[in-house]
């Protein structure tokens, strides 16, 4: 952090600095993740637009960026349905029966006058029927125009029909009417309204069609009189009309149908639009144009959506870390350098999604399976924390369900997001213990089988909606999935652990091994020094876990604290076996140097060995800059023996530290006073060994070791009180409890 905070006690404060605890550049680095997630996904949810004017030639083909509606073709195809459309017709019921009726009224009531001649009655008839007839049909029409019964048009269409058929009588007809009797007609009615009535039930479209029959139905009636037989013919061919019209409305309301009932057309995504050198005509602009693919016109709200998309997975992370980071001032869990490697794991996840979806096709969408989806979470828990990695499982499933979609109707890929999710758990929960790096190889096989396990309960949930080799070929793709992505972490690994200088839990496992150069050579050489090391790392670790420090880096930190010891072993009580101990002979000052210089001398080795630096900060820091009062009093001694002043300070007795920078580094330090103090009681009781935690505890707080790093006082009563128990477990046999205790003896130094 950028400036000193206080602690929870007086006294105690610790000051952090640099870019690693700069606010301004955690945040700089949220805004970068968003920036990254927005360009991330802006080929998938942003149209692509091209700088393009009419009637020149494109410079490069342009593809449709997802299914659009080609409204040309379109237009056409509904032109085409509505031209197929059949003709509507529409049957009208005119019953010219009636007219047949009342014309043989009317001739029976003009036979009967014999005031009127022959041949004016054949001139009133050459006139009167026709017209009667004329008149039968324009009142039928008056009529229904009026109840609205048919539309004007049809109506129009009826009356042009009916005029252009009209049928005329012969002469000879005429002449033949008036000499019908009154028997005669009585005769003829029935006949002639069952011939008119009977052919009238026909769609007639060709009135004289319909005409052609009734000579056919006359000669089979009852008639036998000649001249009732060829009136009735002529009379009932009058009345006989067409009945079945065009209807125009119905035939433009029937086109209407068609051509809405008509799909509209569409340009699938990926097919061509524009050829390379092709061309912009007037159709091809706008069809570019209607489609939001030219840059002269751009639509910002897609983008606004974008953004706020990329805005909620930065600000959600933000706020997940803050969340579950530690209370205090800060709140916040991890410093830049850690957010700056979890910004290089979603570009690296990102990176992989996008190289995937390259080799995606409409036609291939199986293929996505095959990216190492579950990558990003397993780097965030080897590297950071494993609550992280569930939390970014979730984010890295909604990317991968953008990116990798090749659907055209939805903006997530539920069957891609889902996948990922799975996997991503699978493969956290088969690591969440990762000692070794084969531990990474089974875990990657639990991918590869979970994976295709949820590509194929997917496929079936879906009805098979692939075809059969489809899903074959995603399952196969899924379990090559998850062998690239063990690959890829392992091969990853070492990259951000030497570029961070981090320790993940797979490298201090390696480094734990006894096998290692330098714990071969302090068992070998300083075995007191490193069964002493072996004890610290059990202490520490106990205490660094009961406060949620990192436990396993304590352990491992405390087999290397001592290495500087090798140098020179005999100087150091825990190796002195049989022997006298070389500072009685020697001048304090040179003590107190070899015994300071073991800290110096350890960085040095681990540097050698290129041991990773919070190794080394614990070498360097574990004594922080404490006191040897026992060199000091006993320079202090021979002075006054001499009778000279003493040339020294308390100072100059002291370690060149640094003070302690971490938990880890002051929780290895108080453990390995204590188990030095331990060791150094020949029956201890646990009040000794309670009294005896305390006192270190408060003689390094009133020190102020614990200034530069961030234990508080609660955290210290922890560790107290986990030491005391941890003590209690490892020294059980030589611990006696207070029943049995005796008076305990005077406590004796141990010298480190």
């Amino acid at each position: 952090m950028a400036s000193k905070q206080p602690s929870k006690f007086s006294g105690f404060t610790y000051n952090v600095s640099g870019w690693k605890y700069s606010r301004a550049t955690r945040y700089a680095l949220f805004l970068l993740l968003g920036i990254l997630i927005y360009f991330s996904l802006a080929p998938d949810l942003l149209p692509k637009r091209y700088d393009i004017k009419e009637n020149t030639l494109s410079a490069k083909e342009i593809t449709a960026p997802k299914q659009i509606k080609d409204t040309k073709a379109t237009l056409k195809a509904q032109e085409q349905a509505a031209e197929n459309v059949p003709k509507k017709y529409q049957i009208i019921p005119i019953r010219a029966e009636n007219l047949v009726t009342s014309l043989l009224d009317r001739i029976d009531r003009l036979n009967q006058d014999d005031t009127i001649s022959q041949s004016d009655k054949t001139s009133i008839y050459r006139e009167e029927i026709p017209q009667r007839a004329n008149d039968f049909i324009l009142s039928f029409v008056a009529s229904s125009r009026s109840s609205g019964t048919y539309s004007d048009n049809l109506l129009n269409e009826m009356q042009s029909k009916i005029k252009e058929q009209v049928y005329s009588i012969p002469e000879e007809t005429f002449i033949k009417i008036p000499r019908l009797t009154s028997q005669d007609i009585i005769e003829m009615k029935p006949v002639a309204r069952d011939i008119v009535s009977r052919l009238m039930n026909d769609q007639i479209a060709d009135a004289d069609a319909a005409r052609a029959k009734v000579a056919e139905q006359v000669s089979i009636s009852s008639l036998s009189q000649r001249t009732a037989r060829e009136v009735v013919q002529e009379l009932a061919r009058l009345a006989i009309t067409a009945n079945k019209f065009y209807d125009e409305d119905a035939t433009k309301e029937a086109e209407v149908q068609a051509r809405e009932n008509t799909p509209p057309v569409y340009i699938e995504q990926g097919e061509v639009l524009v050829k390379k050198g092709e061309p912009i005509t007037p159709e091809l602009y706008q069809l570019l144009d209607e489609n939001g693919l030219l840059r002269s016109n751009v639509d910002y709200w897609p983008q606004l959506g974008l953004l706020i998309l990329a805005a909620f997975f930065s600000i959600g992370l933000l706020m997940f870390i803050r969340l579950s980071g530690p209370s205090g001032s800060s709140g916040f869990k991890y410093n830049n350098s850690q957010l700056l490697m979890l910004v290089l794991v979603f570009l690296i996840t990102i990176i992989s999604l996008r190289l995937t979806a390259f080799l995606q096709s409409d036609m291939r969408p199986f293929i996505g399976f095959l990216a190492p989806v579950a990558i990003g979470a397993l780097l965030v828990a080897l590297l950071l924390d494993m609550m992280l990695a569930y939390f970014c499982s979730i984010l890295f499933a909604l990317l991968a369900s953008v990116i990798l979609n090749v659907q055209q109707n939805t903006i997530f890929d539920f069957n891609y997001g889902f996948f990922t999710l799975v996997v991503s758990y699978v493969a956290l929960f088969a690591t969440h213990r990762a000692g070794q790096r084969t531990t990474l190889l089974k875990g990657g096989i639990m991918v590869c089988l979970f994976g295709s396990l949820t590509v194929f309960m997917t496929n079936l949930l879906g009805n098979g909606a692939w075809q059969q080799i489809h899903t074959l070929y995603a399952i196969g793709f899924a379990f090559a999935g998850g062998l690239v992505t063990v690959v890829l972490v392992i091969g990853l690994m070492p990259f951000f652990e030497s570029t961070f200088g981090i320790l993940s839990a797979l490298k201090l496992v390696e480094l734990s091994n006894p096998n290692h150069p330098l714990l071969r050579k302090l068992l070998t050489e300083t075995p007191g020094t490193y069964h002493h090391s072996v004890m610290v790392g059990n202490l520490s670790e106990a205490a660094a876990e009961a406060i949620g420090a990192d436990g396993l880096l304590c352990r491992v930190g405390s087999y290397y604290h001592d290495i500087g010891k090798t140098k020179r072993p005999f100087y150091f009580i825990e190796n002195q076996n049989n022997m006298e101990n070389p500072h009685d002979s020697i001048d304090p000052k040179l003590s107190k140097s070899i015994i300071i210089a073991h800290a110096r001398d350890g960085v040095e080795m681990l540097k050698e060995y290129k041991l990773p630096k919070p190794i080394r900060d614990i070498a360097e820091q574990h004594h922080g800059t404490t006191f040897l009062h026992y060199f000091y009093h006993k320079a202090l001694r021979l002075a006054e023996e001499k009778g000279v002043e003493p040339d020294f300070t308390e100072d100059d007795f002291r370690y060149p530290g640094p003070k302690a920078q971490s938990k880890e580094s002051a929780v290895i330090g108080i453990a390995d006073s204590v188990e030095a103090a331990v060791r150094s009681l020949r029956s201890p009781t646990v009040n000794q060994v309670e009294t005896m935690i305390e006192k270190i505890i408060k003689s390094r707080l009133d020190d102020h070791q614990f200034d530069e790093c961030d234990l508080t006082l609660k955290e210290l009563d922890i560790v107290a009180r986990t030491l005391k128990e941890t003590v209690m477990g490892i020294f059980h046999s030589r611990i006696e409890y207070p029943e049995e205790a005796k008076k305990p003896k005077k406590e004796e130094g141990a010298v480190e």
